[in-house]
């Protein structure tokens, strides 16, 4: 059995401004510094250790990760895998996420304007991380993406608003999975 360890980037300035992310970047606050660096001590505290780093080709992600593997005593080189970017959202990025409609509807609503559905972010963040746990000699990584699209993953087993707090990804938040004959299951999901 493998272990993947799925966690949300720490939170950022468009975070802090209510501005909607998804494909396009904005610098981690100190607030999203000290929750990566919690979530590292948390990881180091109860022992957990990598094989393998993995974060998406967003800045705020590598950040996360680097300041996370700093906390646990363990900085590692670490790969970049566009696949595990946030959901697009097409021309609403940057703008307020008081634009944004009600969760449900965002399916039917962003790929209007470029953005992707739930099942494209699904489909490629399954993809990506069963073969990253496919690999030989990965036994427990560390993953380091977005709330879309660690929420987007976690439908492929089962309803998310029941399968995490409040059906949301906070800020730092990691999912922990198990990985065996090709199914992942959700273990626990930890909040510094």
């Amino acid at each position: 059995m493998k272990e993947l360890y799925l966690m949300r980037h720490g939170e950022t300035l468009f975070n802090a401004l209510h501005k909607i992310q998804g494909w396009c970047d904005s610098p981690l606050t100190e607030a999203g510094i000290a929750g990566a660096r919690a979530a590292g001590e948390l990881l180091r505290e109860r022992g957990v250790s990598f094989d393998h780093a993995f974060a998406s080709t967003a800045e705020r992600a590598a950040d996360t990760l680097e300041n996370v593997l700093d906390a646990m005593g363990t900085p590692m080189p670490y790969e970049r895998l566009k696949a595990i970017r946030e959901r697009g959202f097409g021309t609403f990025e940057a703008e307020s996420e008081t634009l944004n409609p009600p969760i449900r509807l965002y399916d039917e609503f962003f790929p209007i304007y470029g953005g992707e559905t739930s099942a494209q972010v699904r489909e490629r963040m399954v993809a990506a991380l069963t073969e990253v746990m496919e690999r030989e000699d990965v036994t427990r990584a560390i993953a380091c993406s977005h709330a879309g699209a660690c929420r987007c993953f976690t439908m492929h087993l089962g309803d998310p608003s029941e399968l995490l707090p409040k059906g949301r990804v906070p800020n730092c938040a990691i999912l922990h999975f198990t990985y065996e004959d090709g199914r992942f299951s959700l273990v626990e999901v930890l909040v510094p």
